[in-house]
C-alpha cells in the first residue's frame, strides 16, 4: 500500500467551473447515460418485426440484442482504462460519435449481418458512454454533490430502460423497425455538441512516452467475459456441454489474464486495486443485487400473464412500475447520500430490497396485481437507494488515474450480475415448472415458481447485506479533500 498523500488540498488540473457550465456538463453526461440504456431496451420490442422484415429466424435476430450486450460487457473495463491513459473527455466524445454513427448504420442496414455489426459498434460506443460518464462526475461536480449527480445518472438510466419498449413500439408502428435505431441519431448529435462545449478539459498528467495500453490483457479479459456471457445466455437456463465448455474457456482466460497482469508494465487492471476492501465489497454486492433485479424482469411477465391472467397491455404497464420507481427515486437517493453518507444508505437500500424480496417469496395470487406491484415497488426502491449509494461510495476519493478502470469494473459487475441472474435464477424458476414447459404450467405452479425464485433472491440480498456489515469502511472526511484510497 502506498503512503497517503499528506497534502490537505492537492491541486487539481481543472479550470474553474461556473454553476451554469457544470449544469450543462452534467446534462450531457445524463443524456449519454440515457442513450446507452435506451439502446439496450428499445431494440427488444422490435425483434418480431426484424425477423419478418429481414426474413430471419427468431434465434438469429436475438443477436441484435446479444451483440450490443456482449460488446458492452467484454470491452467496458478496457475503455475505462483507455480513458485513464488518453483522457476521458476526448474518449467520451469519440464514444458518443461512434454510438451515433452506428445507430445510423443500424437504421440503414440492408441485411441482418450488417445490423448485427452495427449493433456491436453501437455497443462499443455505449460501453464508452456508460463507463466514462461515471468517471467524469468527479471532474464535473463538487464532492459534496457527488451523490446527487450519481442519483441523476441512475434516474436517466432507469428512464431509458422504461422508455425503450414504449418508444420502440410507437416508432415501430408508425415508421418501421429502422426508426428504432435512427431515432438515436439526432439525440446523439445533441449530446455530442453539449459534451464538447461543456465538459472540463483536464491538463495532461502523463507523459506520452509512458502511455502503454495492455493489449494482451485486453484480449484475454474480453475472451473471458465473452465466454462467460455466452455460457450464461445460451440454453435459456438449461446447461449443456457447450455451456460448460464456455465456462471452462472463461476460467482458462481468466487465469491467463491474472498471470499477464502480474507481469505487465502497465496492466489493464492493477491487481493492487483489489486490496481496497470498499471496492471489493462494492463490486461484489453490485453483482449480487443485479442478479436479483434480473429475476424481476425474467419471472414477472410469466407471473402476471399466467398466475394473474392479465392481458399483454396490462402486463407491459405493470412491468413499467419498476423502472418508473427507480427513476423517481434516483435523485432523492443521491441527496440522501450527500446528506447522511453513502455507506449507511447502502445498508438501508439492501435492507429495503430484502423486505421486498421476502414479500415476493411469500406472495399469493390472492393479493392480485396490487400485491405484486407493492412488492416490486419496495424491491426497486431498495435497489435505487443501494445503486446510488454504492456508486457514490465506490467512486469517492479514488486516484484520478484509476477512475475510468474502476468505473468500468463497477459497470461490469452489474452486467455480469444480469447475465448470472438470467441463467441461475432462470434455472431456479424453470425447476419449479412442469417438465413440459411454461406453456403447460398452471397458475398456482407459476406462483410457486415465483416464490421459490425469490427465496433464492432473498438469500443473495442477505449475503450482500452481510458483506456490507463485515466491511465497515469509514466515510471519507469532508474536510477539503480526503486522501485518495490506495490499492
Amino acid at each position: 500500500m502506498q503512503p497517503a498523500n499528506t497534502e490537505p488540498c492537492p491541486p487539481m488540473n481543472i479550470p474553474p467551473r461556473t454553476t451554469s457550465t457544470t449544469r450543462w456538463a452534467l446534462t450531457s453526461l445524463s443524456l449519454a447515460t440515457l442513450l446507452a440504456s435506451l439502446g439496450a431496451s428499445v431494440a427488444t420490442v422490435g425483434l418480431p418485426a426484424l425477423a419478418q422484415g429481414l426474413n430471419a429466424s427468431f434465434q438469429a435476430v436475438q443477436w441484435v440484442v446479444l451483440a450490443y450486450l456482449l460488446a458492452i460487457t467484454t470491452l467496458i473495463v478496457s475503455v475505462g482504462r483507455l480513458g485513464d491513459l488518453l483522457g476521458r473527455r476526448p474518449l467520451l466524445l469519440a464514444g458518443i460519435l461512434l454510438f451515433t454513427l452506428a445507430s445510423g448504420m443500424c437504421g440503414l442496414a440492408p441485411s441482418l449481418g450488417w445490423l448485427i455489426a452495427g449493433r456491436a459498434l453501437q455497443g462499443l460506443g455505449a460501453a464508452i458512454m456508460m463507463t466514462l460518464t461515471l468517471a467524469l462526475v468527479g471532474e464535473t461536480v463538487v464532492k459534496e454533490k457527488t451523490g446527487s449527480a450519481m442519483g441523476l445518472l441512475g434516474t436517466l438510466s432507469a428512464v431509458g430502460t422504461a422508455l425503450g419498449p414504449s418508444l420502440g413500439g410507437t416508432l415501430l408502428g408508425a415508421f418501421g423497425w429502422q426508426a428504432i435505431f435512427l431515432v438515436n441519431v439526432p439525440f446523439g448529435l445533441l449530446t455530442l455538441i453539449l459534451a464538447w462545449r461543456s465538459l472540463p478539459v483536464r491538463l495532461a498528467t502523463m507523459k506520452a512516452g509512458k502511455i502503454r495500453f495492455d493489449g494482451p490483457g485486453t484480449l484475454l479479459l474480453a475472451a473471458a467475459l465473452g465466454a462467460y456471457a455466452l455460457a450464461m445466455t445460451q440454453g435459456h437456463g438449461s446447461f449443456g456441454g457447450s455451456n460448460f465448455a464456455l465456462l471452462a474457456l472463461a476460467a482458462l482466460c481468466t487465469g491467463l489474464f491474472v498471470l499477464v497482469q502480474t507481469r505487465a508494465v502497465s496492466p489493464l487492471i492493477p491487481l493492487g486495486l483489489f486490496r481496497d476492501r470498499l471496492l471489493v465489497a462494492g463490486l461484489t454486492t453490485h453483482a449480487l443485487v443485479a442478479t436479483v433485479m434480473m429475476a424481476t424482469l425474467l419471472v414477472g411477465p410469466f407471473y402476471l400473464s399466467i398466475a394473474l391472467g392479465l392481458p399483454a397491455p396490462l402486463v407491459g404497464l405493470t412491468l413499467a412500475v419498476g423502472p418508473v420507481t427507480a427513476a423517481l427515486t434516483g435523485v432523492p437517493a443521491g441527496r440522501l447520500a450527500d446528506r447522511f453518507g453513502a455507506l449507511p444508505l447502502r445498508r438501508v437500500g439492501l435492507a429495503v430490497m430484502l423486505l421486498g424480496c421476502t414479500t415476493l417469496a411469500m406472495l399469493s395470487p390472492a393479493f392480485g396485481t396490487l400485491g405484486y406491484v407493492a412488492a416490486i415497488m419496495v424491491t426497486t426502491l431498495g435497489y435505487a437507494l443501494f445503486q446510488t449509494a454504492n456508486n457514490t461510495a465506490v467512486m469517492a476519493d479514488i486516484p484520478t488515474g484509476s477512475r475510468g478502470v474502476i468505473s468500468g469494473l463497477l459497470n461490469l459487475s452489474r452486467n455480469l450480475g444480469f447475465f448470472t441472474g438470467a441463467s441461475v435464477l432462470g434455472a431456479v424458476f424453470a425447476a419449479a415448472l412442469p417438465t413440459s414447459g411454461i406453456n403447460a404450467a398452471a397458475p398456482e405452479t407459476v406462483a410457486n415458481g415465483l416464490n421459490i425464485t425469490f427465496i433464492a433472491a432473498s438469500l443473495l440480498i442477505f449475503m450482500a447485506l452481510l458483506i456490507v456489515q463485515l466491511n465497515p469502511v469509514p466515510e471519507p472526511s469532508d474536510e477539503c479533500q480526503a486522501p485518495p484510497r490506495q490499492g
